[in-house]
C-alpha cells in the first residue's frame, strides 16, 4: 500500500513537472505558489487529521503566487519606464 502511494506521487509530480514547459512567468508563479501551499497544508492537515487544510493551502499559495507576480511586473514595469526617461533626459541636454 505504501508503495503505490509513493509510485503515485512520484507520477503525479513527473507529469506536473513536464507540463511546466510552456508557461508564462504568472502561470509559473501561480503554480509555485499553490504547490508551497499544498505542501504546507498537507503538513498541517498530516498533525490535525484534518485535510482540508491541503485544499486551502493551495488556494493560499495560488492567490499568493499570483499576487507577487503582479508586484513583480509592476517593478519591471517601473524599471523600464525610469530607464526610458533617463535615456530621455541624457539626449536632452
Amino acid at each position: 500500500m505504501k508503495r503505490n502511494v509513493v509510485l503515485s506521487c512520484s507520477l503525479a509530480g513527473a507529469l506536473a513537472l513536464a507540463g511546466c514547459a510552456g508557461m508564462s512567468e504568472t502561470q509559473q508563479r501561480t503554480l509555485s505558489g499553490a504547490g508551497i501551499g499544498t505542501a504546507a497544508g498537507a503538513a498541517v492537515g498530516a498533525i490535525t487529521g484534518e485535510w482540508a487544510w491541503t485544499l486551502g493551502g493551495a488556494a493560499v499559495g495560488a492567490a499568493s503566487g499570483y499576487l507577487y507576480d503582479q508586484q513583480k511586473q509592476k517593478e519591471k514595469r517601473a524599471y523600464e519606464q525610469g530607464v526610458q526617461e533617463g535615456k530621455k533626459q541624457s539626449t536632452t541636454k
